[in-house]
């Protein structure tokens, strides 16, 4: 917060004054920009210009793009999504980014036009219009899907891995992990946080059961694959004794992406199919035994929907999802508490990670003129003091009344991984989970379908 910031500067002002005061010291002392040591030692009674904290500030490194003087012509800049990015002033923060965009309008004579399109049509749109030359826009959201490598390849982007280094304006894992192609970096963002996903969970219902608390198990870092199955096993109850569950630990188990995100490994890596990689026949293994045991919910055949549905009902523990889902659950669940736990990690990862498989960033055509004016602009509208301590704390602060959970969430959120099964149209990615999901053994589903996989990526990247 502010009133944090604040207090730190005052707190390191009297720290240098109280410093000075006592003759500085020897070596580096309490000179905050260092190299001051080498400088003749100030007098106790003059004042020690190096040592004030705006000195200190400049000493520092930075990633900031250094001011630049430009003139767009009054050109009009359109942005385009499938919502409207107008930016609403609706905390400090987008207040300041509003001022900010409209300092550099005056400043650099241009103008702003936000672009949305409907959301099922948007794919279709935005791909005809790059491949035939004519971007619908300036700045243009793509979903890496769909993007990469199919248009990166007929070379459609500006890279941006030049612009993007402020890490205060620009979530450096978009350009540097999730837009790469070939080394370069297209995708850039604002500075905002990563998809939160990992198992929500009944607080209200674990009591009841009398079980141990989930958060217990992250606690002593004993949150993992065989753990939360003995929790799933547990909490499947026939509480009236009619020889039928009516309790259950498990809404469904088919997380088959956050399974391959928490052993940190994919179906796919670049060109060539996966399946044979050790950590990958782990997953397997792990989502055929809970089918195998019939550890999870049964299906009532319902649609995707059906896991998140018989959470609702307060007869289920957990539910694999991701933060988007947490109001729905909230609003949805007056009469319970509800908990967020990471995903368990994998045998062979190493932390907690959250699962992102339709990642989307923005973007620079081609056949847009002067990229690094543009990406100076959104640097420049983003590079805010914000308010808060961390990406997104306004939105988890709201939504979990429970610090373990918040914890929890931010955890996830910096470890956020990519599953790229989504960029093969031809994938058969649901087939081979539904035969690991009934209990198929590992080593059959690998040999069923790993040249199907391959031969779903040769669709992409030898076309």
């Amino acid at each position: 917060m502010r009133t944090k910031k604040v207090m730190s500067v005052l707190i390191s002002m009297l720290l240098v004054a109280a410093t000075t005061a006592c003759g500085g010291g020897s070596g580096n002392g309490g000179n905050a920009g260092g190299g001051a040591s080498a400088k003749p030692a100030a007098s106790a009674n003059a004042p020690a210009a190096e040592a004030t904290p705006e000195a200190s500030a400049t000493a520092e490194p930075t990633t900031a793009t250094p001011e630049m003087d430009f003139d767009m012509g009054g050109r009009t800049i359109k942005i385009v999504s499938w919502w409207d990015m107008t930016i609403p002033e609706d905390n400090p923060d987008n207040i300041q980014r509003s001022k900010n965009l409209k300092e550099l309008q005056k400043k650099h004579n241009f103008k702003v036009e936000y672009v949305a399109l409907d959301f099922g049509e948007y794919q279709k749109k935005v791909v005809a219009s790059l491949v035939a030359g004519e971007p619908l826009g300036d700045i243009v959201r793509m979903g890496k899907a769909y993007m990469i490598p199919a248009l990166t390849k007929q070379d459609l982007f500006w890279p941006v891995d030049e612009y993007t280094k402020n890490e205060n304006a620009f979530n450096q894992q978009m350009t540097k992990e999730f837009s790469q192609y070939n080394g370069k970096g297209y995708g850039f963002s604002e500075n905002a946080g990563n998809l939160i996903s990992g198992v929500f969970y009944n607080r209200t219902l674990m009591k009841k059961l009398g079980m141990k608390p989930l958060q217990e198990y992250v606690n002593e870092d004993n949150w993992n694959w065989e753990t939360f199955t003995q929790v799933a096993k547990e909490a499947n109850k026939d509480t009236d004794n009619n020889g039928k569950l009516d309790v259950w630990g498990l809404a469904s188990g088919g997380f088959l992406e956050m399974a391959l995100a928490s052993n940190e490994t994919d179906l796919t890596v670049d060109d060539k199919q996966n399946l044979d990689d050790p950590k990958a026949l782990e997953v397997f293994k792990f989502i055929s035994k809970l089918g195998a045991e019939k550890v999870a919910r049964p299906t009532e055949g319902g649609d995707w929907q059906e896991p998140a549905q018989f959470f609702r009902q307060g007869n289920t523990l957990m539910y694999a999802g991701a933060d988007y889902e947490a109001n729905g659950f909230k609003t949805d669940m007056k009469d319970y508490d509800i908990g967020f736990v990471p995903f368990p990690k994998g045998p062979n990862a190493t932390e907690y990670h959250s699962v992102e498989s339709n990642v989307q960033f923005l973007t620079i055509p081609k056949k847009v003129e002067n990229p690094e004016w543009l990406l100076y602009i959104w640097e420049k509208i983003n590079d805010i003091e914000s308010i808060y301590d961390y990406p997104k704390q306004a939105s988890l602060e709201s939504t979990y009344d429970n610090e373990d959970d918040i914890n929890n969430a931010k955890m996830v959120e910096g470890g956020m991984l990519l599953t790229n099964h989504n960029t093969f149209s031809t994938m058969p990615y649901y087939e081979l989970l539904d035969e690991l999901k009934k209990g198929t053994s590992a080593s059959t589903v690998i040999q069923k379908y790993k040249a199907k996989v391959q031969a779903s990526v040769d669709a992409v990247y030898k076309k």
